[in-house]
């Protein structure tokens, strides 16, 4: 038997899917540019995607916006400011909102970064991947070092409150010392938040149709516990498997994500998931392919999150944080009776893959190398 919800924090994903170039890594719903990107007319789509999921709000503010893609730098600030605007006139703003916008580090777009920051965006997250030129070209990035070290600068004199630097290691044909070189240039410039992640080979990309040759796993596990290190010493704090920041500079809407929290999402391809006091949960997907979206079929699909998979998605999320996960989080969050994973928990600290408390359980050092097997224990 479900028990009633209490309703998390809201947030709002805006997908805005062009981009100047597919890069060969990405499986992102992405579409490169060709033409004028129709700003105004995607915009009004944008709107009515949000009107008709306005029931979602109930009665909540909202507590972070992430504008991603493709390249939302693509866009003027202006049509950044008028898209925010008309969000707020449909959905109060918390006073603390944090609004980030994805750029690219090409200098055409960091020129607008202030202003993004003069149309509301309070945070910048723009994906530098490397700072080799080799490295960039074999990515299929189409900026290079001296514009991204350029965005870097314009980010740190725009006014913004912060700005994340994205950061991949793993690359093709990476030393060790390479991806440690990339890393300290990264740390040198001092970004309030870094996302430092391994480049993983996805399914429909041009990289799993013609892979490239990247490091074997004793230089990926060099890396990574040589990375942490520099990253920690830096003062900077891994909260999340793949994202270090500054002290009170953690990204609230990954937090959000990451907390089972809910979300709206409009544009196209993009995911959504909101509670009801009731009890349901559900999550849905926009159309992908933004002719169809701009025809004003919004939504693909939609479906109940039951109860025998809410262990897995909660556990999903939460276990990605290194935080503790509080007990009372998943029953307010869930709906569901602390019994329904007693035995899945018991199994657990058998492995040592997790530590509890009466209010809380954890993932320990161990269970972090292990993770896919223990999240494994909640699937139905």
């Amino acid at each position: 038997m479900l028990q009633p919800l209490s309703l998390p924090p809201l947030s709002l994903y805006i997908h805005i899917p062009w981009c100047v170039q597919k890069c060969p890594y990405c499986d992102f719903n992405s579409h490169a540019q060709k033409g004028a990107i129709p700003e105004t007319e995607y915009i009004r789509h944008l709107l009515k995607d949000l009107d008709n999921d306005l029931h979602y709000v109930q009665n909540r503010t909202l507590h972070s916006i992430f504008i991603g893609g493709g390249t939302p730098s693509l866009f003027s600030a202006t049509a950044i400011a008028d898209l925010l605007q008309q969000v707020r006139k449909r959905v109060p703003f918390a006073e603390d909102i944090e609004i980030t916008l994805e750029a690219n580090p090409g200098t055409a777009e960091a020129e607008r970064f202030i202003g993004y920051r003069q149309a509301g965006v309070t945070r910048i997250s723009m994906g530098i991947q490397s700072f080799e030129q080799e490295k960039l070209e074999r990515l299929g990035r189409i900026h290079n070092v001296e514009e991204a070290l350029n965005a870097i600068q314009f980010a740190k004199n725009s006014g913004l409150n912060s700005f994340n630097i994205d950061l991949m290691h793993g690359l093709p044909n990476q030393t060790v010392q390479q991806a440690l070189n990339d890393l300290r240039q990264g740390i040198a410039l001092a970004p309030p938040h870094l996302s430092w992640y391994q480049l993983t080979i996805e399914p429909n990309t041009m990289f799993y149709y013609r892979p490239p040759k990247l490091p074997d796993d004793d230089a990926l596990w060099d890396i990574f516990e040589q990375g942490h290190q520099l990253l920690t010493a830096a003062g900077y704090r891994q909260y999340e498997t793949s994202a270090y920041a500054k002290p009170g500079y953690q990204c609230k809407h990954n937090l959000n994500y990451w907390r089972f929290g809910d979300y709206l999402a409009i544009g196209c391809g993009a995911h959504g998931k909101v509670s009801f006091p009731n009890g349901d949960i559900v999550r849905y997907a926009k159309t992908k392919h933004p002719k169809g979206y701009m025809q004003g079929n919004y939504l693909h699909s939609q479906s109940a999150v039951g109860a025998a998979e809410r262990p897995f998605e909660f556990f999903m999320n939460r276990f990605r944080l290194l935080e503790p996960v509080a007990k009372q989080d998943f029953v307010q969050l869930t709906g569901l009776d602390l019994g329904v994973v007693s035995t899945r928990i018991a199994w657990a600290k058998q492995q040592n893959y997790l530590v509890e408390t009466d209010r809380t359980w954890q993932v320990t050092e161990h269970g972090k190398l292990f993770l896919n097997e223990l999240l494994e224990q909640f699937l139905d």
